[in-house]
């Protein structure tokens, strides 16, 4: 059983509170738009972390963090992108991706919009944990934490981390 913290577009910004809500937490999974490598290092020296890099990321953070990433948790086939769209709206060279080689659980940031659905068509639980950050559109900083247990992802928890501003 794994207890997993996710975030995304921190955008240069890292909320201390964070540690305090991913303290129980085995590993954090960052899905794009650190900022700076300065956040993946003090993420990555607290848990064990994974993440891809995002739009406005630098050659610092990409040169550490690849575009895509697909592993196995537990026994959950992940796929974590930041751009990716969601159900049916994905991104289209992603899509042709989720269509040939279809994870159980697919992670994206980019939208700044907090979303959890599931796909039917494709039989996939999609994640967007929304802007930990204060760029950007959103009002409402948030991430996620979650339980991947075998095959199953349960006790999944929305944490808001206060307003942008």
């Amino acid at each position: 059983m794994l207890r997993i913290g996710l975030l995304s577009d921190t955008h240069h910004f890292l909320d201390e509170n964070l540690f305090r809500h991913f303290d129980k937490c085995d590993e954090i999974w960052h899905a794009g738009d650190f900022g700076t490598i300065a956040i993946a290092e003090k993420l990555a020296a607290f848990k064990p972390l994974k993440g891809v890099y995002g739009n406005i990321d630098g050659q610092d953070i990409r040169s550490v963090y690849p575009e895509k990433l697909r592993w196995r948790s537990e026994g959950v086939n992940v796929f974590m992108t930041h751009i990716g769209g969601y159900p049916p709206r994905y991104n289209p060279a992603v899509k042709k991706e989720l269509e040939n080689n279809t994870p159980q659980l697919f992670i994206c940031g980019h939208s700044h919009i907090l979303k959890i659905l599931f796909d039917e068509r494709l039989h996939c639980l999609h994640m967007n944990p929304g802007a930990a950050g204060r760029q950007g559109w959103h009002s409402q900083r948030t991430a996620i934490r979650f339980t991947i247990d075998g095959t199953n992802m349960k006790e999944c928890e929305v944490i808001e981390l206060g307003p942008r501003g």
